[in-house]
């Protein structure tokens, strides 16, 4: 904890998982003889569930007095059957890259971007322009360093996701002092919040 700063703690935190889950893995199909590998990964095991979270700002204070929680109600979308498809598949490799830095994300051109959002939602904003740009250059990064989001990254995909919504969950709120147009949309407007989600986890789901 004194030896590391933020990021670090968030790598050495990363690999500690990575060899533990990879080591449990193999160790199941592979008669390893190293006792110090069987040391380690019993020693990571305990260890890094005590390792400290990083420290994030509460976000969420503040926001019950500044939101009308009674306008909100729960409403029934759609209610569908969900099943694996009856076909042949393979299994993914388990990961084996142990790098816990941040990657630069990868962005679509702007121009790209713009005409597909101006084209569902440019009549919800006066500057419909502005608002994509916001959402690439402010929100996307913002999201992408977020310390829990980039951990979940290292775990399955629909973890990575559940980590990326609470990650775009709590930008968003801070755009309810400064842009209340934006906020008022995205908690409103169920389209235009899973697109603004679909775009922002397309730009942070790089792999780590």
């Amino acid at each position: 904890m004194d030896a590391l700063d933020e990021d670090g703690q968030v790598d050495f935190k990363g690999k500690a998982r990575v060899f533990c889950r990879s080591y449990a893995f193999l160790s199941s199909v592979i008669a390893y003889r190293n006792a110090g590998w069987e040391k380690l990964s019993i020693f990571l095991d305990l260890l890094t569930p005590r390792l400290p979270a990083p420290q994030e700002e509460d976000l969420a204070r503040g926001i019950l007095e500044a939101i009308d929680m009674d306008s909100y109600r729960v409403e029934k979308q759609a209610a569908m059957n969900i099943a694996l498809a009856d076909q042949d598949a393979e299994i993914e490799p388990l990961p084996t890259d142990t790098r816990g830095h941040q990657p630069e994300p990868e962005m679509d051109r702007l121009s790209n971007i713009l005409k597909t959002f101006n084209e569902q939602f440019g009549t919800l904003f006066t500057d419909g322009d502005r608002v994509a740009k916001r959402i690439r250059e402010d929100i996307a990064p913002k999201v992408a360093a977020d310390a829990a989001y980039r951990n979940a990254r290292e775990n399955t995909p629909h973890t990575a996701r559940m980590a990326h919504d609470q990650a775009l969950g709590k930008v968003m709120q801070i755009l309810l002092k400064d842009d209340t147009q934006v906020y008022k949309q995205f908690v409103e407007n169920e389209s235009f919040r899973r697109f603004v989600g679909d775009m922002v986890y397309a730009f942070t789901a790089q792999p780590l």
